[in-house]
């Protein structure tokens, strides 16, 4: 037995060899596949790369994401929703841009990444050195957030401040630095809740003398941030001194008006009325097409203009000048960024960046001028253009019927927007802007250019052919008709009685090839060098002049001529410029000497030669511009009247009326060029219609002195 049970145990400790041997080659396979394990799996970030990786998720507003990376026990047990909300409110709301770190120690005893912070904020570049602690978990490291980790002086009760210093919009003035857009000052009429009797009939009543619905002031109240004793503004109105440029009535009326409005507005419980600082337009509808307006910024400003320096409390031009100068009107608003404790008490400053004010625009216009014209064409569908014949600058641009830009202000009724948008006369439309049939206007053109190609000749008598006239019969019922008889037809003759007839002839002489080529060297087809977009000016709805009805009517500006008005009164400065075509300007330099847009467009001779037969348009008792002639001076000139048409059958077209007019002597102490088209002045005197009202303003432009 004994043998036996020797045996027994023998193989047991045999039999446990094998396993030993047997679980060592298990253990050693696991601590293989371990390793291998080891080797291959995703490799933990260590402190210095997890921060890096924190810092940035902040540009990409991933604050989740930021949340997910830390310790959140040893971070005092912040909430993720608290966290998001403390950091989107801080980053987002100094606008962070270029966050860069550059980690400059790490100390692995204390799990502590010593790093320096750079980033461009609203306010300006901030920097700052900083300390971010982690604790090694089981998943790797993770990082111990406190507030210090936005900045080292941010305590959990501080708060960070954004303020904002409000650039002061730059001016817009006329030659003589007079303003005619700026600070002005109105009436803020609103509502201290707190105050209110009966909101129903408060509203309503407010309502009918605002002209607004009562819907809106009651979503105005509706605000998060209105409290009893908040006062919400609910509309902009005139200041009683400034009604006279506020409201478009006779000053003593609308001041009276205005003054029983707002009277009764504070006799309504809760109502007051306080200053607001707002954009004014002293010489209101005169000016506004110029000018233009500003309004609030909308959302799709700000995302359309980010990083431009708007904010919601931000005004942007929408047209005219304050669109044209936009960047350099608005200035930069300056911002601090800085640090408050619980009190409200600042602790630091973090970035500031100082106020810049926009520049004030000073234009070449002639505020005098400019006025002068509205209120002579102020009831017609018109526009002027008044320039310096020799330095190019402006002198004046007027659209009429005009609105006023005071009341993109102040605010519209719906009742008054209605009717703006509803005038058959269109105020809203820029005249000056848009190019229309020159009529007998544009003869001097082709006379030049038929001169200068030696189609013309200056002595040439065409012979008097009577009132109608066609080359031949293939024109089939169509005929050239004019309205005098004279003898000799010459060219002199021709622009003196403003003869179509010879005009049509003389377009035939030069040809379609050359007519179109000589127009597209004098500017047609091309952008008018001018800091205001004007449309091209056109010789054909084509690109070709395709027949000889077209290319004759085109001889005396019908056809499909069209024209600028700026870009006709460029042209006529060849005319006094020994046929130099002046460069127009309308920003105002101390220092001015004339820039050519095209030297050289006509000859000396040429330019001289058609002059001479423009002043006698003014000043020979025959000549269709002769009420304009002055004993003081000289005058030349041109008179047209632009048929339009639906057809050439047709006998019901209305017609334009044009005059340019300007003062040849280079001498001239008060140097002008004025181009005014009228519309519809059939049976209205035709262009003698627009020659006695360009007359009033002339005598007030001589009278008034430079």
């Amino acid at each position: 037995m004994r043998r036996k049970r020797r045996n027994y145990r023998r193989r047991r400790w045999s039999g446990s060899i094998r396993m030993g041997v047997f679980a060592a080659g298990i253990l050693a396979a696991a601590g293989i596949g371990a390793l291998f394990f080891w080797l291959r799996r995703p490799k933990q970030p260590t402190p210095e790369e997890l921060l890096a990786v924190y810092m940035a998720c902040i540009p990409e507003k991933e604050y989740e994401k930021m949340y997910d990376m830390l310790d959140v026990e040893e971070s005092g047990g912040i909430r993720r929703e608290d966290f998001v909300q403390r950091n989107s409110a801080i980053y987002e709301g100094i606008e962070v841009q270029n966050l860069k770190i550059e980690i400059v120690e790490y100390d692995s005893k204390r799990e502590i990444v010593r790093y320096q912070t750079s980033m461009d904020t609203a306010a300006g570049a901030i920097s700052f050195e900083n300390e971010a602690y982690f604790r090694e978990g089981e998943d790797g490291y993770r990082l111990v957030w406190k507030d210090y980790l936005i900045f080292p002086e941010l305590g959990a009760g501080d708060r960070v401040r954004v303020s904002v210093l409000q650039a002061e919009r730059g001016e817009i003035q006329d030659r003589e630095g007079r303003v005619l857009a700026g600070k002005g000052v109105a009436s803020s009429v609103g509502i201290v809740p707190g105050r209110l009797g009966d909101r129903e009939s408060a509203f309503q009543e407010m309502a009918e003398l605002l002209e607004i619905k009562p819907e809106l002031i009651e979503k105005k109240l509706s605000a998060r941030w209105v409290k009893e004793d908040s006062f919400v503004p609910v509309k902009t109105i005139p200041k009683i001194e400034d009604i006279e440029y506020l409201i478009p009535l006779e000053p003593d009326e609308g001041v009276e008006r205005e003054k029983e409005r707002q009277e009764s507005l504070l006799n309504i419980p809760g109502v007051m009325i306080s200053d607001v600082e707002v954009r004014a337009y002293p010489f209101g509808a005169s000016m506004s097409h110029l000018t233009g307006y500003v309004q609030n910024v909308t959302a799709e400003d700000l995302e359309k203009h980010a990083d431009e320096g708007y904010t919601a409390n931000s005004v942007i031009g929408r047209s005219g000048m304050e669109g044209l100068f936009e960047k350099e009107l608005k200035g930069r608003n300056g911002c601090r960024i800085y640090i408050v404790d619980s009190e409200g008490q600042e602790k630091k400053e973090l970035a500031y960046r100082p106020v810049t004010d926009g520049q004030d625009i000073r234009l070449t216009i002639d505020k005098d001028l400019q006025m002068a014209l509205y209120e002579q064409f102020g009831e017609d569908k018109s526009c002027s253009v008044a320039m310096d014949p020799y330095t190019g600058e402006v002198l004046a641009l007027v659209s009429t019927p005009s609105y006023d830009s005071n009341d993109f202000i102040l605010g519209f009724s719906d009742e008054k927007w209605e009717s703006l948008n509803e005038d058959e006369a269109n105020p809203l439309y820029n005249r000056f802007r848009q190019i229309w049939c020159p009529g007998s206007t544009f003869k001097p053109i082709t006379a030049a250019i038929g001169l200068e190609s030696g189609a013309l000749d200056w002595a040439e008598d065409y012979g008097n052919e009577g009132l109608s006239w066609q080359k031949d019969t293939s024109w089939g019922a169509y005929y050239v008709t004019t309205l005098h008889a004279y003898e000799p037809v010459t060219l002199e003759n021709a622009l003196i009685y403003s003869d179509n007839i010879y005009f049509a002839k003389a377009a035939l002489k030069i040809g379609a090839e050359e007519m179109k080529t000589s127009l597209l060297e004098l500017g047609f087809g091309e952008e008018l060098p001018f800091e205001i977009r004007m449309q091209k000016s056109r010789y054909s709805n084509t690109e070709e002049i395709s027949s000889e009805i077209q290319l004759a009517d085109s001889g005396y500006g019908q056809g499909q001529i069209l024209v600028n008005p700026l870009h006709l009164a460029c042209l006529y400065t060849a005319f006094c410029n020994g046929g130099n075509v002046v460069k127009p300007r309308l920003v105002w330099q101390q220092e001015v000497s004339p820039e050519f847009w095209m030297p050289s467009a006509f000859s000396a001779e040429t330019a001289d030669r058609v002059l001479e037969g423009l002043k006698k348009v003014v000043n020979d008792p025959a000549g269709t511009g002769y009420a304009a002639r002055r004993e003081d001076r000289i005058l030349a000139g041109k008179t047209g009247t632009a048929e339009l048409k639906v057809s050439k059958e047709d006998t019901s077209g209305t017609e334009l009326g044009w005059f340019a007019v300007f003062t040849p002597d280079q001498e001239e102490e008060q140097p002008i060029l004025l181009v005014t088209m009228t519309e519809d002045v059939k049976g209205r005197g035709g262009s003698g219609y627009v020659v006695e009202k360009d007359r009033a303003v002339l005598d007030m432009w001589f009278a008034m002195g430079r």
